[in-house]
């Protein structure tokens, strides 16, 4: 259920559905945000699908993997259910200094009444929002449906090379939204990179145009077979005038 108890759906609209094999357990309640991170991985070499079953074999699957090159989306976990993204490595081949589960409490991933992690098929170096975002309104439509802020309360996430250099607060994240990985207390992510977070929102909707509903008055234009059957009843030589008149009148 949304606010104001409409029902909203916990499973994107068509997406490809790979229920997870684990989840971060109950949401915990509070202000509903949404975390967006690059998984380090080319999306010209591997599917939302195939990326989806790695992070779950892996034990950290997030609510969705997108693949903005072909639009592809793959969903892991219902939206009213907690993902388990948060705190551990950030992306699919992971190393040494890419994060690690200890850093992170579990109980961050249950945070909000709603925590809607998005695991995106790019690079944080290289800011997915540069290139072809295919896809990208089916996610924000669905995220608008769950009332999520359309804002990013710590900004835009800042470079690559920067995020382990900036200050992640706690004040801020509470207050709910859309956020960088880089963004979140008390982990050392570094993406999803310098993303244009005006990318991010819900495109304008070219609003129609009202239509009167007051017939427009058209001038009287005496045609021919008007004036055939006016000078039937007139005679040949009317007045033009006249006849405009009479023809303004007329039930046709």
């Amino acid at each position: 259920m949304g606010s104001g108890g409409a029902v909203v759906d916990a499973w994107i609209p068509g997406a490809q559905c790979l229920r997870a094999n684990t989840d971060g357990g109950t949401l915990r309640g509070g202000a509903p945000r949404v975390v967006w991170q690059a998984l380090g991985a080319d999306p010209r070499l591997i599917s939302a699908h195939s990326a989806a079953e790695r992070l779950d074999q892996e034990g950290r699957p997030p609510h969705l993997v997108w693949n903005p090159l072909s639009g592809d989306i793959a969903q892991l976990i219902p939206a009213v259910r907690a993902a388990c993204l948060l705190g551990g490595p950030e992306t699919l081949d992971h190393g040494p200094g890419s994060g690690g589960p200890a850093q992170l409490p579990a109980a961050t991933n249950q945070q909000g009444r709603l925590c809607v992690q998005i695991g995106v098929l790019a690079w944080a170096r290289e800011p997915f929002t540069e290139g072809p975002m295919h896809g990208v309104e089916r996610i924000l439509s669905w995220l608008h449906s769950w009332r999520v802020p359309w804002r990013w309360p710590a900004g835009r996430p800042v470079p690559f090379a920067r995020a382990h250099t900036v200050e992640r607060s706690r004040a801020l994240w509470s207050t709910g939204g859309h956020y960088g990985a880089s963004q979140i207390p008390g982990w050392d992510a570094a993406g999803p990179g310098n993303i244009d977070i005006e990318l991010l929102g819900m495109a304008r909707v070219t609003p129609c145009q009202a239509i009167s509903r007051h017939r427009k008055t058209r001038p009287a234009v005496v045609n021919r077979n008007h004036r055939v059957s006016l000078e039937k009843v007139l005679g040949p030589e009317i007045d033009a005038d006249a006849a405009v008149a009479s023809l303004a009148s007329a039930p046709y």
